[in-house]
């Protein structure tokens, strides 16, 4: 499977990419073998909110780690260093990629 990638809000897409506007949209849309690319921010309803900023963030990196988990490849964001970190977490979680560190308990 691809590695995700993490571009900025504006940045061009490749020809290959499909954009999914809703979570039963990446899924579908991976099923059918596509590079699915997404906004989390428009996809969490925080993109251009008024309310609270950690909360419009935390609702965007859900919306992230969601997709991810989904098969999403491609994430369009204006905070992409926490979106690289969720969807690294999520990618981890999902078995897809070995964990950055592990740490074995001995307590």
């Amino acid at each position: 499977m691809a590695v995700p990638v993490v571009i900025g809000p504006d940045a061009p897409g490749a020809p290959g990419w499909v954009e999914a506007r809703s979570v039963a949209e990446v899924e579908r849309l991976v099923r059918a073998g596509h590079t699915v690319a997404v906004t989390p921010a428009a996809l969490a309803g925080a993109e251009g909110a008024a309310g609270d900023a950690a909360a419009d963030e935390a609702a965007e990196l859900a919306a992230a780690s969601i997709c991810a988990w989904l098969g999403a490849r491609v994430f369009r964001t204006a905070r992409p260093a926490q979106v690289r970190l969720a969807v690294e977490m999520t990618e981890s979680l999902a078995g897809r990629r070995p964990p950055a560190l592990a740490r074995r308990g001995l307590a």
